[in-house]
Order: structure tokens, then C-alpha cells, then sequence
């Protein structure tokens, strides 16, 4: 369990993250997302001890990441995937962690199979693809066998296969009953890998829920209907803090009521309806509509300029 209480961090009078304060469980994949610039790395660092807080502190399996004797035995992370040694193979770069972390040599192997880099192990890294960079990244990560895995952005570089076999990964490693956080940008991906969200923006906390509720929430408050009797149910359904829209003869989006109440409204009148619809929203809509208001760079409408 990776749990933060109050994060705070400054840089001189730039404040990075706001005390911030999640729990990621053990058992599901917690997607951490926010824009660029949100504080996401920053709190990555302060998780794995890379980073010293200004204030509050992160424990991961009970304790800050410093304090565990064999870090990678307890925590997997990918941060940096290309932070090695360009003249070393794929094996000696594993063996060598595995040597200063006490880690068995069999382990080498079986993550280089796991993550596909057999027949690739005795090149030097210099040489690989990003996607390849990537793959010996999560080796690294999945080395001791963790009980937690932290990957940041773990499918840049990937091809559609590798972004498959991603997600297949993480699912099993939560499955097993590991704590998985990732960040992504890619938020289809998320929408089908991820089961609970910590989302961020300018450094303080926005959301804190399962993607399922996070996406019914913000499509809630919306309903789509179809009648022949549009102008009627109009009328019916005219209250405080209703609005209608028609958006084609006979389409109407309507605002401010739920389902239940528009059927039965159309029920009482003998207004046929063809279509009544609750509004839903994918997990990229529901995100953008979240962290409006958090992007720093915000690019104008073309034309706007001129």
C-alpha cells in the first residue's frame, strides 16, 4: 500500500505540490493523471524517496521507501527508463542490480522473458528503440518480485502489441494482489486498464474515486430524448433549473432532471418517447472537463490569433 499524507513541495517560491494527500491499495491499478505540469513526477519522487518533501511524508508498505534494506525487493519503479548505461547489455544491467539488492540471478532471465527482451538481452542498450528502452525499464522494475509497482508513462515508445501486453501486466500484478500505480497520458488506455484514479492538477488533489463512478458522475445531469411530441414534453418538463436544447426535430438534451422523472413526466401526458438515454461521458471527456481549469498551456482555436 503506497499511502501520502499532506505532500507539500516548493522550489524556492514555486510551490509543486499542494498538500496532497491518497492511498493506493493493494489489489487494483491506480491511474495517477493530471496535465503537463500537474506535479505528478514531482510526487512520484516524493513516493520513492527521491525527492524530500517540504512537508508531510509517503510510506510505501508501511514505511518510507529509504527505510526498506532491499528497496527493490519491496518497491518496483520505472521513472527514467533510459537512466542507463548506454555500453552495457540488457543482462548486465539487470545482473548488476540484482547483485547489489541481493536478488537471486535466475530472476534476470525470467524478467527478461516476461518483458520480451530474450533474444535481445546481450545487446547493448545504446542500441535499442525506445519501445525496447521501455521494456528493460519494467525489467528493472519487476527484478526483486515487489509487492508495490510505480511506472510512469510505461507506454511511451510501445507499439499496439506492447501496449497490450502493458495492460495485461498491470491487470495480473493487481491481481495478485500487488499496489500498482501508473501515470499515463493516454486516457483510453487508462479507461481500460485503471480501476481507481488519484487525478491532480497544479499540484493539489481533484479526484479521488473508481473510473467508474468518476466517468457517471460527469456525464450526470444530462439525458437524451427522442419524441415525436417535442414542443409537448417541453412544456411538461419546464421547471426551475431545467433547461432543454433541441438538437434536431424531435432530439432534446435535457438538463437538470434525471431519466425517471422525464418517463414519467411523458408517461402522465401520453407522450411517446423513442429514446431516453442518460448522458455518459468517456474517461478523456470526463478528464479534460476536470482539469479545465489546471492546464498551463492552453492552445487558442485556429483563427483565434489572427
Amino acid at each position: 500500500m503506497i499511502t501520502a499524507q499532506h505532500l507539500t513541495k516548493r522550489y524556492g517560491d514555486r510551490t509543486v505540490v499542494t498538500d496532497l494527500t491518497f492511498t493506493v491499495r493493494p489489489g487494483t491499478v491506480t491511474g495517477f493523471l493530471g496535465p503537463n505540469g500537474a506535479g505528478k513526477s514531482t510526487t512520484m519522487r516524493m513516493i520513492l524517496g527521491l525527492d524530500t518533501p517540504t512537508r508531510g511524508h509517503a510510506t510505501v508498505g508501511g514505511r518510507a521507501y529509504a527505510d526498506h534494506p532491499a528497496p527493490l525487493t519491496e518497491v518496483g519503479a520505472l521513472l527514467e527508463a533510459r537512466s542507463v548505461h548506454p555500453g552495457r547489455t540488457a543482462h548486465q544491467h539487470l545482473r548488476a542490480l540484482a547483485h547489489t539488492h541481493g536478488i537471486p540471478r535466475t530472476r534476470v532471465d525470467h524478467v527478461l522473458g516476461i518483458t520480451g527482451l530474450t533474444d535481445v538481452a546481450h545487446r547493448r542498450v545504446k542500441g535499442f528503440s525506445l519501445g525496447m528502452g521501455q521494456r528493460l525499464g519494467i525489467a528493472a522494475a519487476l527484478l526483486g518480485d515487489p509487492a508495490t509497482v510505480v511506472l510512469d508513462e510505461p507506454v511511451n515508445g510501445l507499439d499496439p502489441e506492447g501496449v497490450l501486453w502493458i495492460r495485461t501486466l498491470l491487470k495480473s500484478l493487481a491481481a495478485e494482489g500487488r499496489t500498482v500505480l501508473v501515470s499515463s497520458h493516454l486516457m483510453s488506455e487508462m479507461a481500460l486498464t485503471a480501476d481507481h484514479l488519484v487525478i491532480i492538477g497544479r499540484g493539489r488533489l481533484l479526484a479521488d474515486t473508481t473510473v467508474t463512478d468518476f466517468v457517471r458522475d460527469c456525464g450526470a445531469g444530462t439525458v437524451t430524448v427522442v419524441t415525436p411530441d417535442a414542443a409537448a414534453l417541453v412544456r411538461h418538463l419546464s421547471a426551475p433549473g431545467v433547461t432543454v436544447t433541441a438538437d434536431a426535430p424531435g432530439r432534446l438534451t435535457v438538463r437538470g432532471t434525471d431519466a425517471e422523472h422525464i418517463g414519467r413526466t411523458a408517461a402522465a401526458h401520453a407522450i411517446p418517447l423513442f429514446e431516453l438515454t442518460p448522458g455518459t461521458a468517456s474517461l478523456e471527456e470526463a478528464f479534460m472537463d476536470l482539469t479545465r481549469d489546471s492546464v498551463d498551456y492552453s492552445a487558442a482555436p485556429e483563427g483565434a490569433a489572427a
